[in-house]
């Protein structure tokens, strides 16, 4: 029996979105460079706070959220990677163990991308908040993997969307309807913690809103270096 159940909430939508937008934004910035590197300087500090609203909300955040529900031990990735393409593989409401990789590894790779460039500088107008805190070998060092590590992001976006049209045609399922309106449709025959999705009670409104207020002092902080 097929059932529409609510999996993904506004905030985790809401993360999705846009640190996808920001991180086009920051590719599109440092490739005109100019004045348009002061936009990628800010839209950085953006993502840093959408970086620690999401770690944040992988511990207190709904069900499907919460990192120790959708991450598996490397034995179940291994065994689902090797039905991967058998249409009767396992199915999961929520990320699939393989997803829960890819999102582990762009919230390090884009974490990662953040931190490098709060000490990076371009050698003509621009610098990170940290420069003058470190060695001009050490600012050089972050500038040089924090353009490394783009290339790395690029990577794994293109894995994600390629990710996403495999699960449309071969999979028939709609990855990214799914994150737009946060409802899948799903068999309620699968077992696992299927009733624990429907019975848990949302999170209270207030919620997610203190975590943006404290994250966003944290972030300001952070990049006008109050507390150093």
């Amino acid at each position: 029996m097929m059932k529409t159940i609510f999996v993904w909430d506004i905030p985790v939508r809401l993360f999705h979105w846009s640190l996808a937008t920001s991180i086009a934004m920051l590719f599109i910035t440092a490739q005109i460079g100019g004045n348009a590197m002061e936009w990628h300087k800010k839209i950085g500090y953006f993502v840093i706070g959408l970086i620690l609203f999401r770690v944040v909300w992988g511990f207190v955040g709904s069900y499907h959220a919460r990192f120790k529900n959708f991450v598996r031990t490397p034995t179940t990735v291994i065994a689902y990677a090797k039905n991967l393409f058998k249409k009767e593989s396992p199915h999961y409401v929520g990320h699939n163990p393989m997803g829960a990789l890819s999102v582990l590894a762009l919230i390090a790779a884009v974490g990662f991308q953040t931190a490098t460039g709060l000490f990076s500088n371009d050698d003509i107008m621009l610098e990170g908040p940290y420069v003058s805190m470190v060695s001009k070998a050490f600012s050089d060092q972050m500038t040089r993997l924090h353009q490394l590590n783009s290339n790395v992001i690029l990577v794994l976006i293109g894995l994600h969307l390629s990710a996403i049209v495999f699960y449309a045609v071969f999979k028939k399922e709609q990855l990214i309807e799914a994150m737009l309106t946060g409802k899948k449709e799903v068999n309620s025959s699968i077992g696992g913690h299927f009733e624990a999705e429907m019975t848990e009670k949302a999170r209270p409104v207030w919620l997610p809103w203190l975590i943006v207020i404290a994250v966003g002092g944290i972030v300001y902080a952070l990049v006008t270096r109050v507390i150093f």
